[in-house]
């Protein structure tokens, strides 16, 4: 199993070009890459040319650090046609600069709308009638997040959807920061899901149903925000030791194309603790198949 560093926190302190040694320095091994105005924005075209692509894969190879996923977010499954149709342009040049950074594994978001989830629906399955011949001609392995404020959210419900392209080039995203979202435990989402679970992020968040919706100051309950962090390890609810009896049952923890990757965003001036602590945590889970600390405010 690859585990890796999201360096969404550094994205305003260091270059996309300094990402590698970063990693190398902080005790990782892999990277994951995600939105960054100078390789995959949000929704928007890639920035990367084929000059930064090169520069990137030299600065892995020097720190001898590998780009283990890649997470474009990009409205694939937007009602809006045009905005469905622009996306699709996009990730074929996100699976160009894959393949030449020599990386198999994308994750992404469904990219629709909760408020039109029928119509969100139809225009992922267009979608993924023109991109799947792609992903599978290419080679990679595209894994979905059910992300809280998308036409799906729920765990079940998300596989169904991605089972239902009938591809094995697609697979499914845990997000352990998103489990009061995904409404079903943990263990029945990955013994649905099976093989096909091929990234975990590992960040902690509190259960905002807890205190009958009180939990957050977002009153009246009910709102249509969707509210959840990207805490680390031990600051939130989740439940640590449910997940990883899921994982290892899963096989997930076991499997070498496995990533598992270090996702935290809200402490970011504490970030290269913050980072070092996840790792050694993640590491001390793995041998315990999830003996994790207790919740702690200070814990770095």
């Amino acid at each position: 199993m690859k585990i890796a560093l999201d360096p969404t926190p550094f994205h305003h302190s260091y270059s996309l070009l300094e990402f590698p040694q970063l990693a190398a320095d902080l005790g990782y091994e892999y990277l994951q890459l995600t939105p960054h105005p100078d390789f995959l924005p949000f929704f928007t075209h890639p920035k990367a040319d084929d000059a930064l692509v090169a520069d990137l894969k030299k600065a892995c190879a020097e720190a001898e650090v590998e780009i283990a996923s890649i997470l474009p977010v990009l409205r694939w499954s937007s009602p809006d046609e045009n905005l469905r149709e622009t996306a699709v342009r996009y990730w074929k040049r996100a699976v160009q600069i894959a393949v030449d950074l020599g990386t198999v594994q994308l994750n992404t978001e469904f990219g629709g709308r909760p408020e039109q989830p029928e119509e969100s629906e139809a225009a992922f399955y267009r979608s993924m009638e023109e991109l799947v011949p792609v992903f599978e001609r290419e080679g990679l392995h595209v894994a979905i997040d059910p992300h809280p404020d998308d036409f799906v959210e729920e765990g079940l419900a998300a596989w169904r959807v991605t089972r239902g392209v009938n591809s094995p080039n697609l697979g499914f995203v845990l997000v352990a920061a998103h489990s009061f979202h995904l409404a079903d435990a943990p263990g029945d989402i990955l013994a649905a899901v099976g093989e096909q679970l091929r990234v975990v992020h590992m960040a902690d968040t509190m259960n905002h149903r807890a205190s009958h919706g009180l939990r957050y100051i977002t009153n009246p309950p009910g709102n249509t925000v969707r509210v959840h962090q990207h805490l680390k390890i031990g600051d939130g609810d989740v439940n640590w030791q449910e997940l990883f009896k899921a994982l290892s049952g899963n096989g997930f923890l076991d499997r070498t194309e496995s990533v598992m990757v270090s996702s935290v965003f809200a402490e970011d001036e504490y970030a290269h603790e913050v980072s070092r602590y996840q790792l050694t945590t993640m590491m001390d889970m793995i041998r315990g198949r999830g003996d994790a600390p207790e919740r702690t405010e200070d814990k770095q």
